[in-house]
């Protein structure tokens, strides 16, 4: 696993969100999770975060550093691994004392609900990083979660480290609050946080480094070489690229982001995620049946593309 993080980080990998694969009873899979981060690795992707598609806020304390031990033991030496923190300061109190005594440089603050202020948000921050010795990614999910001039205080005390940013658009005229955000951190900083379609405007427009996504830990290769033809400013290109995601895309937008693609990685054939976790539950059987499609077919294509760049 990597500890030491270089300039431009953001920019070097589309940063994978899996899911976290259990066995039936509930226990961590280690042949499964292994599956899926080779995957990724073989396709080009050396950036990894345990976030919400892992259903991270809902992990047991008492599994957290044991399931975070396991993933760091099965990522190649050059991935870069993040874990999720919170969403409470509570439970980022109980987490400040396990990653002090790891190397993880960066952790992802996962989206903190009401009751909640901004300054509040911010000094749990502060108190995370004093307590971990660990940054904190932000992930920003909704209008003026935090005001710019708190994340550039932040930002200047080393607390935090950037910025990933979700909060949905509609129109094409400009986001100020992003806007604000870079200016704050820097456009290096901030990484467009909500998968592959999304991060065509982001990285176009704003000219942000990178992005997450999700259906990235099917299509690998396919995600890695959308990434490459943004940073080279080929719309066109990317466009193409970017189609076979559409399917799969789409019915994590109708039924749910998150357990469309806890399923969706074990009908593609890649590896058993088993049970999601409480208090999320499973997809009907009609659902199941046309996240099968897609992921399959989304599958396929990434097979294809993979072999025609080894020839």
């Amino acid at each position: 696993m990597r500890t030491n993080l270089s300039e431009g980080v953001l920019s070097e990998s589309v940063m994978a969100v899996p899911p976290l694969a259990l066995a039936q009873d509930g226990t961590f899979d280690d042949a499964a999770n292994k599956a899926i981060i080779q995957h990724l690795e073989a396709g080009g992707v050396s950036t990894i975060l345990y976030g919400g598609n892992a259903m991270a806020q809902h992990w047991p304390m008492a599994n957290y550093a044991d399931w975070l031990d396991r993933l760091a033991a099965l990522s190649a030496d050059g991935t870069w691994l993040l874990p999720s923190i919170g969403p409470d300061a509570g439970k980022m109190k109980d987490q400040a004392k396990v990653l002090s005594s790891r190397s993880f440089p960066v952790a992802l603050l996962l989206p903190v609900v009401a009751p909640m202020t901004q300054q509040g948000v911010a000094d749990a921050i502060r108190q995370f990083h004093a307590e971990a010795g660990v940054q904190v990614l932000v992930y920003i999910k909704t209008d003026n979660y935090l005001a710019a001039d708190i994340l550039e205080a932040l930002f200047r005390e080393g607390a935090v480290f950037g910025v990933k940013y979700a909060v949905p658009r509609t129109g094409q005229g400009r986001d100020s609050y992003l806007d604000q955000i870079i200016a704050a951190v820097g456009v290096d900083r901030v990484i467009s946080g909500f998968g592959e379609p999304p991060a065509v405007r982001h990285m176009l427009d704003y000219a942000l480094p990178g992005y997450t996504a999700g259906c990235v830990c099917i299509a690998p290769a396919l995600s890695t070489a959308l990434l490459t033809a943004l940073r080279l400013k080929r719309e066109g290109e990317a466009k193409r690229l970017l189609e076979p995601f559409a399917d799969l895309e789409n019915l994590r937008n109708e039924i749910s982001e998150i357990r469309v693609l806890h399923e969706a990685v074990a009908l593609s054939g890649l590896a058993d995620t088993g049970p999601i976790q409480l208090p999320a539950h499973g997809l009907t059987d009609e659902q199941r049946a046309r996240v099968a499609d897609a992921a399959s077919k989304l599958m396929n294509v990434e097979q294809e593309f993979a072999k025609s760049r080894k020839l």
